[in-house]
């Protein structure tokens, strides 16, 4: 039996090379659940009748189209990254679709869905920011040779997906530093969550500083939340009820920055005089704030354009140095830290 004329359907093709039509929608999709040898006899059906598969497209299509996927964008960490991956979307003539994930779907079936419409809108790629994505979750881009680059996942990828980040555990050692350079020795660290990797970093880094320096790291400082300024209102008014109060935060995000001085000032504890504060991220928010906040600042817009150079690379098929990028923090010193009350 040969195929001739039109495009052949999927059905054809199976009727062709005696295996089932879902099988040979796997070998289309680039799922690797399908023996070699099968594989191989429907891959040389398909070339003979001239078919393009979606992963083919996606790597032939004139204009790239690169979906980025955020848990909200409702926040100046969002914003800055995403001017960073549309600046450099903008320089290489490469389309950007947005899409906001919000909580992962508990379904399998789901989120194969999800993958499945990357592959059928042939798009080159997805970028997939501070999500709750799991190792299984990421995988089903991976079964259908999707092109995936995580920043500051909340859970560890898996390591062969690329990650894009910054040197968080310098940052979070260089903040810590320069509270014990101020002479503080009870620091707060009030984090995001437990499972995510920048959180961790900047925590370790922050226990280096500490016994670096002999300061005993008393477990009772450490807190974690979800990088929002709810934790930062909630993180205070649990480390004011200690016996023995911090005279320093270092707070693992600017947002949460900002909740704990609207706390503090609610309570009327003064911004560096009583308390001083140290941020993560360099976000407006840093800039803004009163005081204004000393901030440890990520290049998130430069994140955002390595992410997505990164990205295309994956889609050229091009071999990549490393899985993991990481671009340098800076310490920015600004009103809201000074020296440990006497």
């Amino acid at each position: 039996m040969t195929l001739t004329g039109r495009k052949p359907t999927l059905a054809a093709i199976a009727r062709l090379t005696g295996v089932s039509t879902p099988t040979v929608s796997k070998v289309v999709n680039g799922r690797e659940d399908v023996a070699a040898e099968t594989r191989a006899k429907v891959l040389a059906a398909l070339e003979e009748a001239g078919y393009e598969s979606p992963a083919h497209r996606r790597t032939t299509r004139r204009t790239a189209v690169v979906e980025v996927a955020f848990d909200a964008i409702n926040s100046n960490y969002a914003s800055a990254l995403l001017d960073g991956i549309l600046a450099q979307a903008a320089a290489m003539g490469v389309e950007v679709v947005l899409s906001v994930t919000g909580s992962v779907p508990a379904a399998g079936i789901d989120l194969e869905r999800r993958a499945q419409r990357t592959v059928d809108e042939e798009r080159s790629g997805i970028i997939v920011v501070t999500s709750a994505f799991t190792g299984s979750h990421l995988a089903a881009f991976h079964r259908r040779r999707v092109p995936v680059v995580v920043i500051d996942p909340l859970n560890p990828p898996p390591s062969d997906v690329v990650s894009v980040g910054a040197t968080n555990w310098a940052g979070g050692k260089a903040a810590a530093e320069h509270l014990l350079d101020l002479g503080h020795r009870r620091i707060a660290y009030l984090g995001g969550p437990e499972s995510a990797e920048c959180s961790q970093a900047r925590l370790h880094g922050y226990f280096s500083a500490l016994m670096s320096r002999g300061v005993e790291v008393d477990p009772r400082l450490v807190r974690h939340g979800r990088f929002r300024v709810e934790d930062g209102v909630e993180g205070l008014t649990g480390l004011l009820a200690l016996d023995e109060r911090p005279t320093a935060i270092f707070a693992g995000s600017d947002a949460i920055a900002v909740g704990v001085l609207r706390e503090a000032r609610q309570r009327r504890i003064h911004v560096p005089e009583e308390l001083s504060l140290v941020g993560f991220d360099g976000t407006a928010l840093a800039e803004d704030s009163v005081p204004a906040l000393t901030s440890v600042a990520q290049p998130l817009h430069d994140m955002g354009r390595t992410a997505l150079r990164t990205l295309l690379r994956q889609a050229r098929g091009e071999q990549l140095d490393s899985h993991r990028v990481e671009l340098a923090t800076q310490l920015v010193v600004r009103e809201s830290t000074a020296p440990a009350p006497a």
